[in-house]
C-alpha cells in the first residue's frame, strides 16, 4: 500500500486530514510549533492514534511520519 493510499483510508475512517491531526497533536503536547517535542517517543503517538481513533500500526505510524515532515 503506498503512502498516500494510507492517508486516504486514515481520511475515510475518520474524517481526519493529517492536518487535522497536527492540531489534535499539538494539543495533546505532542508537537509544539507544528514540530515533534523531542522527548514524545513514536509509542505514545502511535498508541493515542489506535485509542482514539481506532488506527491500525500501519496507519498510525504513517500519520506519525506526517508529524516528521513525509508528504509521499
Amino acid at each position: 500500500m503506498s503512502f498516500q493510499a494510507y492517508i486516504d483510508n486514515i481520511k475515510t475512517k475518520t474524517g481526519k486530514s493529517p492536518e487535522d491531526f497536527k492540531k489534535l497533536a499539538e494539543e495533546k503536547g505532542f508537537l509544539e510549533k507544528g514540530a515533534l517535542v523531542k522527548t514524545v517517543k513514536a509509542t505514545e503517538i502511535t498508541n493515542w492514534l489506535k485509542e482514539e481513533f481506532g488506527l491500525g500500526h500501519g496507519h498510525a505510524m504513517a500519520i506519525f511520519a506526517t508529524f516528521k515532515g513525509k508528504t509521499e
